[in-house]
């Protein structure tokens, strides 16, 4: 297996003002692909939001355009049920090594 350069990404994503919830056909839809992309490596961790509905999700994906496609093929962001926002992160310097003078 080829190692592949991942960028890491947290997604914030919340139910849209005036959108009801979603069905229970749509509920399990969106948990079955979640578990897929789970399975793929590609999610790597999901929270439920404290604040309101919606979800905070941990991605790990070659670039943001894969992200996004991902992204595109869940149940709720396909109803446009959801609003979605991509922060990308990088490495805490304080893990590396220390500057040498």
């Amino acid at each position: 297996m080829e190692w592949k350069k991942a960028m890491q990404f947290l997604t914030l994503s919340r139910r849209k003002e005036r959108v009801e919830a979603p069905g229970d056909e749509l509920v399990e839809a969106e948990v079955q692909r979640a578990r897929v992309l789970y399975a793929q490596g590609y999610m790597r961790q999901l929270w439920h939001r404290a604040d309101g509905p919606g979800a905070c999700a941990l991605w790990e994906v070659e670039d943001e355009a894969r992200l996004w496609e991902l992204l595109k093929s869940l149940p709720f962001f396909q109803a446009g049920m959801v609003e979605v926002s991509v922060i990308p992160l990088q490495p805490w310097a304080g893990f590396g090594p220390e500057k040498i003078c």
